[in-house]
């Protein structure tokens, strides 16, 4: 059973929709997710600048040295717990959603843009 032209675009069309809605679903998430990454990132780095820059941290232990910056050390852990909990592949989430769509979409020479709008490419003339 073949499908007609008519009932081919609408597939895609069907198609379309659903991936740039799902696409747009996850651009607010993700927008938070970066700041947040963002706003940690700024804070770790402050602290290691006043760390560094501390006279005394040459002059005691590593862990005295944190216990002296407390901002720090606490910085760095929720800078690590956030990479443990996959914060990397939050803020990319449509990004990777667009590229396997695309791999998927390369056998039907097709391809999608980051919004998920699709991209017919012409046939190859043989």
């Amino acid at each position: 059973m073949s499908f007609n032209s008519l009932e081919q675009t609408e597939d895609l069309k069907a198609f379309e929709r659903r991936l740039t809605e799902v696409i747009a679903q996850v651009q607010p998430a993700t927008g938070r997710w970066r700041i947040l990454l963002i706003v940690v990132s700024v804070m770790t780095a402050t602290c290691a600048w006043n760390w560094l820059w501390d006279p005394d941290t040459t002059k005691i232990s590593f862990f005295h040295s944190l216990m002296n910056h407390p901002f720090f050390a606490l910085s760095c852990l929720f800078l690590i717990a956030l990479f443990l909990c996959g914060i990397h592949k939050r803020v990319v989430a449509p990004s990777i959603i667009a590229s396997r769509c695309r791999q998927v979409l390369m056998d039907y020479n097709m391809s999608c843009d980051d919004t998920g709008k699709l991209i017919l490419k012409p046939r190859p003339t043989t």
